[in-house]
């Protein structure tokens, strides 16, 4: 059984845990503790101060799949798909080979339902694994406004749901997406949901990993700060200056 089979069996059996990695040290981190790792292309406002995510460009994600990869040896590897790579389906065939080729990464994720239905399902019968995602679209956003709450829109979200586990997709992040409509999905289809923000209902959880360890100064309802890694940077490095200006370090220990 290869890791994407594995991955859908965990449906109904245990939670998901996946975590965003944008370097071989983080990755190598998380990955004993993730099912998923995802190359996210929030990298584009974690790392390179974005305001949109619009502005990730392949080589960016490339690049740093690449590092990721090296740090990663149980976990399964996925790659955002960056905004306007995807346009039509023999550019997305183009890219995702691209992706997958030089990152040797698991599999690819794209943002969209119906409007990407024919693109999804041609990198599918390609063989070229795809990740869903539906709710907030943070590359075509407008609004960065919860999904769900009026009648139309929930109707919407659940059939790209069941269209997307047509197409072939093995599993779709949620994000954004109100609480029982999330459950309402993840009971519809067979395939594991990824929320974030949607509620304990979906089947696994992602967080890009600079929130959930503080270095990133968001106040997102979504994110939980589970530990204040800019504390313990700022006090090392004000450890370190008060030691040099004291003449304490380096010591003969750490000269040559």
């Amino acid at each position: 059984m290869n890791k994407i089979a594995k991955f859908i069996k965990k449906k109904n059996k245990s939670k998901i845990i996946s975590l965003t990695a944008y370097s071989k040290n983080i990755a190598s981190i998380i990955d004993k503790h993730c099912d998923l790792i995802l190359v996210g292309d929030s990298l584009g406002s974690v790392l390179y101060n974005f305001t949109s995510t619009k502005k990730v460009t392949l080589d960016m994600m490339i690049e740093h799949s690449k590092s990721v990869r090296m740090g990663i040896s149980k976990s399964l590897m996925i790659v955002d798909m960056p905004h306007n790579t995807y346009k039509n389906p023999k550019e997305a065939l183009k890219n995702a080979k691209k992706i997958i080729s030089q990152t040797k990464c698991d599999g690819v994720k794209l943002e969209g339902g119906k409007k990407k239905y024919k693109i999804i399902e041609n990198l599918i019968k390609n063989k070229i694994p795809v990740m869903g995602h539906l709710g907030l679209l943070p590359q075509s956003a407008k609004n960065f406004r919860y999904k769900g709450k009026e009648k139309v829109e929930r109707k919407e979200i659940l059939r790209d749901a069941k269209l997307l586990e047509k197409a072939g997709v093995f599993s779709i992040v949620l994000e954004c997406v109100e609480s029982s409509l999330s459950k309402d999905i993840t009971r519809s289809v067979k395939i594991p949901t990824i929320g974030i923000g949607a509620s304990v209902h979906c089947d696994g959880q992602v967080l890009v990993t600079d929130d959930l360890i503080g270095l990133n100064k968001i106040s997102a309802r979504f994110v939980k700060k589970y530990a204040n890694i800019e504390k313990h940077i700022n006090d090392a490095v004000l450890k370190f200056k008060k030691e040099v200006i004291k003449t304490q370090f380096p010591q003969k220990k750490h000269s040559y």
